[in-house]
């Protein structure tokens, strides 16, 4: 992993982070001989995958399987066990990822009960980090690894409700937090999330009466196509977008039929024009008549709800599977952090901030099928340029990009807060790849020279 410029001191790094996202991308620089240490808040790795996380920020119920198979899921040097099944519960994705850090010898620079409370750019580059326990220390750059899944939103409505309620990322069974049994249940939203949860509730010695509302049709797709994963053998990433989303279209109608063949709200989009939906089980209770649909909710009436279409019905527990914001409580900087409209800061292949050179976001992306090995494809991007291996291109070229690659994964999706930060995965790594082969040529142009200074080691 040596470059030319491997006679310098390498950047010190800070990340923020023990989720998949950050260790992987610790690995990564550890393979480039990069000094780096990570701060996790929590007593152990695995950030929202760590179910009971004493930090608060596991959105893992007790039934939790991902919804990606096990064949897209693998990090590339570290194969999953040959006996897990196609759909891994999330203890074992847990145990693959202590198996992960263990094998490649990251706990060691992991600090764990520690949070990064504050992160602030020196005048002219460099970090001052400001941890929980009140030390401040300085790094050369910094890698955000935060996670996306667990800043709650729950959007507000006219009225109030006097029953119990919670959002998805607090539900850990059908009596914990709230007792579920005999109660009439609503579950607000139609993203994976609410499937797993509206599915679990609705069988019939739980939830008296199970109620899902949205706002929309969406397509739910199976876990299954001809007895294997249907994400197992995706089209191929060189097939141009459109074609492939025109037979991906057809391929799918033909598979589930309509959705109102299952009493549920036939969308009003195509099957890849919103973030998929995937349940191997929503579909056959609703066929089964264990779920009631609603529509958009109107207001909230005491122990009710009154939906947009004037109906009203009694209900004792909601659970608002309605989603996260995109947060970095650490930032005090405006330009660092999401808008009001859940947009992150524009970044150059969802990494770079064009200005900022010592900065870089990790795993901060929607990308299908699969979130877990994301970071650490883009690992490889950071990890080469701050080695000197990877230059980019000029700040005029990155904008256009930036411009560029938003319209391609994002532009089908109907405007959301959930299509912020979209991705093809396949579509999105091919991409990768050719840019980090030609940021190699620029580097080497340049005689590989390291774009971010170790300052803070002349200064420790």
């Amino acid at each position: 992993m040596a470059t030319e410029s491997s006679t310098e001191a390498l950047p010190r790094v800070c990340i923020i982070g023990a989720g998949c996202s950050g260790f992987t991308t610790a690995k990564r620089l550890k393979d480039y001989g990069i000094p780096f240490d990570v701060y996790e808040g929590s007593d152990d790795i695995g950030g929202n995958w760590y179910y009971g996380n004493p930090n608060g920020l596991s959105s893992c119920y007790q039934s939790l399987h991902i919804d990606t198979s096990k064949w897209r899921l693998a990090f590339e040097d570290f194969p999953v066990p040959e006996d897990w099944p196609d759909y891994p519960h999330h203890s074992q994705l847990l145990q693959y990822f202590h198996d992960y850090v263990d094998h490649f010898d990251l706990r060691r620079h992991i600090t764990f009960n520690t949070r990064v409370t504050k992160a602030e750019r020196r005048e002219g580059g460099g970090w001052d980090i400001t941890l929980s326990t009140g030390e401040t220390r300085q790094y050369d750059a910094l890698c955000v690894a935060n996670g996306h899944h667990w800043d709650a939103r729950i959007p507000d409505y006219p009225g109030s409700f006097t029953g119990e309620q919670i959002h998805s990322h607090h539900y850990r069974t059908p009596f914990e937090p709230i007792d579920c049994v005999g109660k009439r249940v609503l579950v607000v939203g139609m993203g994976n999330s609410a499937m797993d949860i509206a599915s679990e509730l609705s069988q019939r010695p739980i939830a008296s009466k199970l109620f899902v509302s949205a706002r929309r049709g969406v397509w739910v797709l199976p876990k299954y196509y001809n007895g294997a994963p249907l994400d197992k053998n995706p089209a191929p990433a060189w097939m141009p977008r459109k074609m492939r989303q025109k037979l991906g279209e057809r391929f799918i109608k033909k598979l589930v039929g309509r959705m109102s063949d299952y009493g549920l709200p036939d969308p009003e989009i195509g099957p890849f024009e919103s973030h998929a939906t995937v349940s191997g089980e929503f579909l056959l209770r609703a066929g089964s008549g264990d779920i009631e649909m609603k529509g958009a909710i109107e207001r909230l009436d005491g122990d009710g709800v009154i939906f947009a279409d004037g109906s009203r019905e009694q209900i004792d527990a909601i659970v608002w599977a309605t989603g996260y914001d995109i947060s970095f409580p650490f930032f005090d900087e405006p330009a660092f952090k999401a808008d009001a409209d859940n947009c992150p800061p524009p970044l150059y292949k969802r990494i770079m901030k064009p200005d900022v050179p010592d900065l870089f976001y990790l795993g901060l992306g929607q990308p299908l099928p699969t979130l877990v090995n994301f970071a650490e494809q883009q690992s490889k991007l950071v990890a080469a340029y701050l080695a000197g291996g990877y230059a980019p291109p000029d700040e005029s070229e990155m904008h256009e990009t930036i411009v560029a690659d938003e319209k391609y994964h994002t532009g089908q999706f109907y405007e959301s807060r959930r299509h912020t930060i979209q991705l093809d995965f396949d579509a999105y790594v091919r991409d990768l790849l050719k840019e980090i082969e030609a940021g190699k040529k620029r580097a080497d142009r340049v005689g590989n020279r390291l774009p971010v200074p170790a300052r803070s080691l002349a200064e420790a």
